[in-house]
């Protein structure tokens, strides 16, 4: 059974198309940076890391907010910055490409920042789990800003995956740096803030049972008007209080009885 759809559905061809694109655009841009981290990590043992981190209240450690998200400490610590760049990396830039690009040079150095301000003297931070904090608070607060329905979806997979990231933002375990996940955290926030409009809205299909309730409303808003009484000012006033002059207005006095009588 076939039923006619006089107009053309949003999700048309052209536009699964767009959206497989960018997807892809996304997915392959996430990709690229996982394989430059584990490059990165690959050559690690031919220089000096440390050098290369963020060391919290020294200027030379500024450097590190350049550097750190790119250099890791074992290969676990690669492999679940990885994933979880992977994953959040593919969703952000797929629902928000022009928010998400400008907000990563953000959450970088946001994430190295927080590290350098909150962090212990002489310590040494690395890693991109800052990034990966920033971008869970980007598509997060997106979706609680704009209130779409992809925005929605993404903040619920984005929640549904590493809701636990609103927990690590706060110290938990030694050897982790919360600091910088802290940083990014806050960066995340602010860039979804600054950029929460950069990417246009889904077009939104009307249905005919909304203009139906929208009419019922005005007939109801316009029943209720006629319904309404009038505003004492607007009463024609019938009895009219006599004027001060009138005697009939005036009350005798009748004297008391005597006692006896």
């Amino acid at each position: 059974m076939h039923l006619p759809t006089p107009e053309h559905p949003l999700d048309s061809p052209a536009q699964r198309n767009a959206d497989r694109r960018r997807l892809l655009r996304a997915l392959n841009a996430s990709l690229a940076f996982v394989l430059l981290l584990a490059a990165v990590f690959a050559a690690q043992g031919q220089f000096d890391t440390a050098a290369w981190t963020v060391t919290p209240g020294s200027t030379a450690g500024l450097l590190g907010l350049l550097t750190a998200p790119l250099l890791h400490g074992s290969v676990e610590h690669l492999a679940a910055n990885a994933i979880s760049l992977l994953l959040l990396g593919t969703l952000a830039g797929a629902v928000y490409p022009r928010a998400t690009l400008r907000a990563v040079p953000l959450l970088w150095l946001g994430s190295g920042f927080g590290a350098w301000l909150l962090g212990d003297p002489g310590s040494h931070h690395l890693g991109a789990s800052g990034l990966t904090h920033g971008l869970m608070f980007l598509v997060f607060v997106l979706g609680v800003l704009r209130r779409d329905r992809p925005s929605i979806a993404a903040a619920m997979i984005a929640f549904l995956l590493y809701g636990g990231m609103l927990l690590t933002v706060l110290p938990r375990e030694v050897g982790v740096s919360w600091q910088s996940h802290l940083g990014g955290a806050v960066a995340g926030v602010l860039a979804a803030w600054l950029w929460r409009r950069r990417d246009p809205l889904p077009v939104r299909k009307r249905y005919s049972w909304e203009d139906e309730d929208e009419a019922q409303a005005a007939a109801d808003a316009a029943t209720r008007d006629a319904l309404e009484p009038p505003s004492p000012n607007g009463v024609p006033v019938i009895w009219q209080r006599p004027d001060a002059t009138d005697e009939r207005g005036v009350v005798l006095e009748f004297r008391p009885r005597g006692r006896g009588r």
